[in-house]
């Protein structure tokens, strides 16, 4: 085997124990978590806004980002819950440069899978502590999730893990909403396959265990858009889109029917001031059609301190160096805006 194992690592319960979310933050998050699993089973009619950065690269931009946010979200919490992203494990998708937070805590180092360890629970606590949100992360490695377990209010699969056995069996053990986004090639038979495993029960290995789950009522799907043949970006958020998700989602077979719509990635084209119009049209198509009505549940907006992207040594404070980001000015406006198109809506 090619491999140097370097160090046995702490397990996810050692690691929990070294640092302890207390009594009074896990009070805070099961509030959360009720708020956000009555909007994913159709029970609220608040909009769940899954918004932050694309990936989370240093706690000090990221805790401000979400203290700014805690501000907007005073203002819209009647119509709207925001569930932050803190996406600790993305890296770049080809895995070349940053690896993400979880294996490289200081972008401009080498990796440190103990320190990255210590870095992602430390940060998710830290913006549950001073700001009150519980977040939000991408389920990128299945045997990881458990050190992060208690923190998070929100698990999304991405496109590239929607297919794989080992994320839907995991899923299918979580007690809070998980998203299963659609694969790349815009397969919508592949991600409800996903969604149904998730649901179901199962034993399989996990952690060197074996283990039984209940099965995970409240998979969902999420829409980012895929890729064609020719390599081009193709949106899946339109409203015939939305509308055949929905002839699809059957409530005999999926309990809790709900889709998130993922308002970057390839439904933009990475282009991420169109954020801003596709959410809106988002909204417009399920305040005029009761089938998409019925299961939208919420958006995902890529968001930060300053527009766009960067390289890692270009250092600028707030600016995301994964995919391109909306900048904080324009995200405040466009929550004020969804904010009022769905009390608008509320009023029909």
């Amino acid at each position: 085997m090619n491999m140097d194992f370097k160090r046995k690592l702490p397990t996810p319960k050692e690691v929990k124990e070294m640092f302890p979310l207390s009594d009074e933050l896990a009070k805070i998050k099961q509030k959360n978590d009720e708020e956000i699993q009555a909007i994913i089973r159709g029970d609220s009619k608040k909009l769940l806004l899954i918004i932050g950065p694309c990936s989370a690269d240093r706690e000090d931009a990221v805790l401000d980002y979400m203290k700014r946010l805690k501000v907007v979200y005073e203002k819209v919490k009647d119509v709207i819950f925001i569930v932050p992203r803190v996406y600790t494990n993305k890296p770049r998708t080809t895995g070349e440069g940053y690896k993400g937070l979880l294996h490289q805590p200081d972008p401009t180092k080498p990796s440190d899978m103990l320190q990255g360890i210590i870095a992602i629970r430390k940060l998710h606590m830290d913006v549950l502590a001073e700001t009150g949100f519980s977040t939000a992360d991408e389920m990128l490695y299945p045997e990881n999730h458990r050190y992060l377990s208690d923190l998070l209010s929100y698990v999304a699969v991405g496109a590239r893990s929607v297919e794989n056995q080992q994320h839907r069996l995991t899923a299918s053990g979580i007690n809070i909403p998980v998203g299963m986004k659609n694969p790349t090639s815009g397969d919508l038979s592949v991600m409800l396959n996903s969604i149904r495993a998730a649901q179901s029960p199962h034993t399989f290995i996990y952690r060197g265990w074996e283990v039984e789950s209940m099965g995970n009522p409240l998979a969902h799907a999420i829409l980012r858009g895929y890729v064609n043949k020719h390599g081009e970006s193709q949106p899946n958020y339109h409203y015939e889109d939305m509308f055949f998700l929905a002839s699809r989602y059957d409530p005999t077979k999926y309990k809790f029917p709900a889709v998130i719509v993922d308002c970057n990635h390839n439904n933009s084209g990475k282009k991420y001031l169109e954020q801003i119009r596709i959410a809106k049209e988002v909204l417009h198509s399920a305040s005029h059609n009761e089938n998409i009505d019925k299961i939208f549940r919420g958006l995902m907006i890529e968001s930060y301190i300053e527009d766009g992207n960067q390289k890692v040594e270009d250092g600028v404070y707030g600016k995301s160096i994964t995919d391109p980001c909306l900048g904080f000015e324009k995200t405040e406006k466009l929550i004020l805006e969804l904010a009022e198109m769905r009390r608008a809506a509320l009023k029909k």
